[in-house]
């Protein structure tokens, strides 16, 4: 009985704890940011267009998988201009601002948008084309450049997170995203490891107190 009480004290104190791990805002789930350009910008997605200067917010709508979907708002969050498939994208060093980096183009033409970093993150978003518009600026930009076969114009949202993504070269040969791309780790990077750490301090707690009244337990049935 006693063993049973131990038990249950330490999977009440399992709970309590949970209750006091600290969770991640709202804002590090969507990676909500507010961005100004100072000139006109291509966007891919399923609305592609060329934004005027202006302010816009990108937020994260799904990255559940290595398919991440990416939408831009107007400033007021109530219209989204585009909804865009972007793939995990890898930078040698993180930083504490907002990085987004463009496909240069020629002059007079809007720069056509490339990727997305979120403060902190190592990790960020590479944005695909559809395949047709991949082609064209892949030869303009003369670098690979993600793309996906499917109509992006008229795909619905769920379509995205399983859509196939090629590198199309500026020869105009498509390649496996896996030659130009490296693959995401298991953890993200920022993933905090306390949680972890906090649930195996009171397993050990649990498992303590339960291995102190065992022996008693026993001794009383001899």
């Amino acid at each position: 009985m006693r063993v049973f009480k131990v038990f249950a004290i330490s999977v009440c104190l399992l709970a309590l704890g949970a209750l006091f791990v600290p969770g991640a805002s709202a804002d590090e789930l969507n990676r909500k940011t507010t961005v100004t350009f100072s000139a006109p910008v291509e966007v891919p997605g399923v609305g592609a267009q060329v934004l005027p200067a202006g302010t816009y917010v990108f937020k994260i709508l799904d990255s559940m998988s290595n398919r991440h979907i990416v939408q831009i708002f107007n400033l007021a969050g109530d219209h989204v201009y585009t909804t865009i498939l972007a793939i995990p994208n890898y930078r040698l060093q993180a930083t504490d601002k907002t990085v987004i980096t463009f496909k240069e183009r020629a002059a007079g033409q809007p720069e056509a948008l490339r990727a997305w970093f979120y403060p902190g993150r190592n990790w960020g978003e590479e944005f695909v084309y559809a395949k047709s518009r991949a082609v064209e600026l892949s030869k303009v930009v003369n670098e690979t450049v993600l793309a996906t076969p499917i109509e992006l114009a008229t795909a619905p949202i769920e379509a995205l997170k399983t859509a196939p993504v090629v590198a199309v070269k500026p020869t105009g040969e498509t390649v496996e995203l896996a030659e130009v791309v490296e693959p995401p780790p298991l953890l993200p990077q920022t993933a905090s490891s306390l949680p972890l750490i906090g649930l195996l301090g009171l397993l050990s707690l649990g498992a303590g107190f339960a291995l102190t009244f065992i022996p008693k337990r026993a001794a009383s049935v001899r």
